[in-house]
């Protein structure tokens, strides 16, 4: 039979951890911002594109979003 331990003790964090975390926090947040800000740029970039040139690389104008964004959606 398993045992399971209930005992969860939490850390004092002191300054120094807080601060660390604060700068973390805004550290993943601009990450995530300049991700989303280049996939923006690519949606822009194929937008620019001449239907002729959207058909050579197999995609049609109502189709950029979905291909930007393949990897974040599974359908």
């Amino acid at each position: 039979m398993a045992a399971h331990a209930t005992d969860i003790s939490f850390a004092n964090h002191g300054l120094r951890d807080r601060i660390a975390s604060f700068f973390a926090a805004i550290g993943k947040g601009l990450s995530t911002y300049t991700y989303a800000l280049s996939r923006a740029e690519q949606v822009k970039a194929l937008s620019a594109k001449t239907d002729e040139e959207l058909a050579e690389l197999g995609l049609t104008r109502d189709q950029i979003p979905q291909y930007v964004f393949r990897d974040l959606f599974y359908v």
